[in-house]
C-alpha cells in the first residue's frame, strides 16, 4: 500500500498547484446541460475521499464488509459546490488527499484482502478499493485539467 500512498502524495503535490491556478470564474461553468462544472467535479472528488476514508479505516478494523452506496448526483446537488470559493475546494481536496495518503500508507499488508461490499453482489478486496480510488481520482482530474496526468 506504500506505493499507492506515494502515488497519491505525488498527485496532490503536482495537481494541487495546477488546480489553484485555474480561473475561479471559469470553474463554475457547465459545458453542457446536465454536466458538472469543474467545481462540482472537484466536490465529487472530495465526496469520494470522504467515502473512501471510511472504507479504508473500517476495512482495516475488520468492519468493512458492508458500505452504503454513494449517490453521487444527489450529493453534488445537495452540496452546491458552485457556490463555494474555488480556493476553499482546492484546499480541502488537497488536505483530505494528503491525509488519505497517510491512511493508505498505514494499511497493513494483512488487511489488503479485507472484503468491502459497496452495493455490489460480490465484495472487493480493500487493495482493489484503494487502487480504484486512485484510478477514479486521476480520471476526474483529467476532466478538470485536461490532458494526461502522471
Amino acid at each position: 500500500m506504500k506505493e499507492a500512498a506515494e502515488q497519491l502524495r505525488a498527485v496532490v503535490a503536482i495537481v494541487g498547484p495546477e488546480l489553484s491556478r485555474l480561473d475561479s470564474g471559469d470553474v463554475a461553468t457547465k459545458t453542457a446541460p446536465g454536466e458538472w462544472s469543474k467545481k462540482e467535479i472537484l466536490g465529487h472528488l472530495i465526496d469520494s475521499a470522504a467515502n473512501n476514508h471510511q472504507r479504508f479505516v473500517r476495512a482495516v478494523g475488520g468492519a468493512g464488509l458492508e458500505f452504503p452506496p454513494y449517490t453521487q448526483t444527489e450529493w453534488v446537488r445537495i452540496q452546491r459546490c458552485n457556490e463555494r470559493p474555488w480556493a476553499a475546494l482546492v484546499s480541502l481536496w488537497s488536505a483530505y488527499n494528503d491525509h488519505l495518503s497517510h491512511v493508505i500508507a498505514c494499511i497493513p499488508d494483512a488487511a489488503k484482502p479485507s472484503p468491502c461490499n459497496i452495493g455490489t453482489p460480490e465484495p472487493a478486496a480493500l487493495e482493489f478499493v484503494v487502487t480504484d480510488y486512485l484510478r477514479h481520482l486521476k480520471h476526474h482530474l483529467k476532466d478538470i485539467l485536461g490532458g494526461e496526468l502522471l
